[in-house]
Formats: structure tokens, sequence, C-alpha cells
């Protein structure tokens, strides 16, 4: 297993990353991604630590914090040999406190998050998301505080816009608070956004990016063909109810596939493999958060690494995912002399 530093960080990671959104199965919108149990997660997290994996991704949201309890029990007796990252910031509760950045609902999250998961420190702590209302110095002094304290080692955030990110770093660097080195961001063949403003910034900054997410919302599975309909076990089927996720054009998606396909038969390599080991040669990138519901989805994401796309295959994926750019971005290429990042 390939090994890069974490942003700016001195930390380590490894380019793959098990999440844990399909472990607990509780709530409509979790029992559609899956319904690990503590058994199951035992064995998976078994064939990761095997493989080099060693890191595990949650959020307190995740079945209502039962992610989080049956990563804690999966991993009891080797905490040593991980690295754990969890989420907080969204809705816990339903008090008016319950939710958002606030040095209140951080220090209950955090402490909330410590006490699912067995342990007494976060190696990665993210905000979940943009919090408009709490001053960001609020939410960094917290933060900071918490890492000088030692219940969490470093600190990312997770789907903010470039302003959100480098309105916290500047905050950080001006009162000299802890940064954020991660940014868990939607990355994928069928979604590039993330190469517009966030990619850029992070080269700028230094800030990793931990991708959600990289199979498109299980577009890239190899289970979507021209002319086929949907398969019943798809996440897609979902977008019926609150579970939509990113919208691409079905054109789009199919041109894409047909891309990997052709390289799948060069490289006798799987959709799944090739979709991730394009977005391990993108820059910025330090992990990916792949999902399994059971050992042979894990063991064929595990494939992804170890080998590398040729630089003309990755131009051919490159070619066949690339949409228009929207402004200011579209404009900024034509500058690229000076101006070389939007490029991706």
């Amino acid at each position: 297993m390939e090994y890069r530093q974490l942003g700016g960080s001195g930390l380590k990671v490894p380019v793959l990353c098990l999440g844990t959104g399909t472990f607990g199965g509780v709530g409509p919108l979790f029992s559609a991604w899956g319904s690990t149990d503590v058994d199951e997660a035992r064995k998976l997290i078994d064939v990761c630590l095997e493989a080099g994996l060693t890191m595990f991704d949650s959020a307190d949201v995740y079945s209502k914090g039962r992610a989080e309890e049956i990563l804690g029990q999966a991993i009891r007796g080797r905490r040593d040999e991980v690295l754990i990252s969890t989420k907080g910031t969204f809705r816990s509760g339903t008090g008016p406190n319950d939710v958002g950045s606030s040095r209140h609902h951080i220090l209950q999250a955090v402490d909330g998050s410590l006490k699912r998961l067995g342990t007494d420190y976060i190696d990665l702590y993210q905000l979940h998301g943009f919090d408009a209302v709490t001053p960001v110095e609020e939410t960094l002094s917290t933060l900071d505080g918490l890492v000088k304290c030692g219940k969490i080692r470093y600190i990312g955030c997770s789907n903010f816009s470039g302003w959100h990110l480098m309105k916290s770093l500047a905050a950080s660097d001006r009162y000299g608070m802890t940064r954020y080195v991660a940014h868990q961001a939607y990355y994928s063949l069928v979604g590039r956004d993330y190469e517009w403003e966030l990619m850029p910034l992070g080269i700028d900054q230094r800030v990793g990016a931990v991708v959600w997410s990289p199979l498109g919302w299980g577009r890239l599975t190899g289970k979507i063909r021209r002319g086929q309909p949907l398969p019943e076990t798809t996440r897609l089927q979902s977008q019926k109810s609150n579970d939509a996720g990113p919208q691409v054009p079905v054109e789009q998606v199919y041109k894409v596939i047909d891309a990997i396909d052709e390289i799948a038969r060069e490289t006798g390599k799987t959709v799944t493999q090739i979709a991730l080991n394009w977005l391990l040669q993108r820059p910025t990138v330090s992990t990916i958060v792949i999902g399994a519901r059971n050992e042979e989805q894990l063991r064929q994401n595990l494939g992804a690494v170890g080998w590398n796309l040729t630089p003309q295959q990755v131009k051919k994926l490159d070619a066949a995912s690339e949409v228009p750019f929207a402004y200011p971005y579209w404009h900024q290429r034509g500058f690229a002399e000076r101006n070389p990042f939007p490029a991706g």
C-alpha cells in the first residue's frame, strides 16, 4: 500500500481509506448504503490491515452514530494500528445548538464521537460542512484547543467552497491556530468540479484531498452500460428518495464508461479499479475513501493500487470526462502562462 503526506502535515496516510457509511444501516438513507454489523466490520478491517490499508473514515451522523460504535468495537485491541477520521457539524439532535460548528456543538460532537469510537483521540477530525453562521475564529479556536489537549491530532473540512476554506486558512495563519490539512471533497471521473477551484487552492495552500464517492455515486462500478436498465442494487435507485447525489447527464456517464471499457480491455483491470487509479494520479489527492458492502467489493477496490495507468490512458480518460468549465474558469484557461492551476 502506498502512503502519502496528508496535505502540508507530517502525517502519512494510505492512498485508500475505508469509509464506514455502510456500517449500521440505521434509517432509510443508510440502510440503502449497507448494514454491516460488528462481526462483518471486523472481517473487513482484517482484510484492510492485511493489505496495508490502515485508515477508516466515519461521521457522527452515519446511522445516527451507530457506524462509529461499530468501528470502535471492530478495532478494539488494535487502536494503535489504525488511523481514525470522523466528522461533525450536521444536525445530531433536536435542540437549537445540536448543529453547526459553534464551540458548543463541536465540543459536544467530539466528546460524543470519542465515546462511541471507544478511544481518547481522533487522528483526523473534519467539519462535515461549512457553518456560515458561526465565526470561523470561534470554530478554529475550538479545534485548536482540542488539538492542544490531545483529543484531535489533525483537522480537516468537508464540502467547503473555495472561499470558505481560504477564509479559514487565513484566520488560522493570522492568529497562529491549527490549520486545515485535509479537505474531504467529492471528486470522480464523472464529477470533476473539484479541479476548478479547490484543487488549485489545495496545491497553493498544501491541503490534501480526501476523496469521497470516487465512483460517482455508483455510476462507475461497472454495472451501468449503455442501453441497459439500472441494476436493482445500485445507489442510483435511491434517486427516487433524498439520496439523489450529484447529477450527471446520462450521456456523459456512457461516454466515460466507453473510455474505461477500452482501457479495461488493454489492462485486464475492472471499471472500478481504473476509475480509482485515475484519481490516484491527480494533484492534491492524499487518500480515497472507498466503500464496501462485503469482502468481495473491498478486495476489488484494493486492486486499484500497485499499478498505474499509462500517460496515454490517462489522457483518454481526461478527454472523455471533461465538461465545459463554468466562469471564470474557462476565461482563466486562456492565461495558462501565468495562471496554470485551473487546467487541472
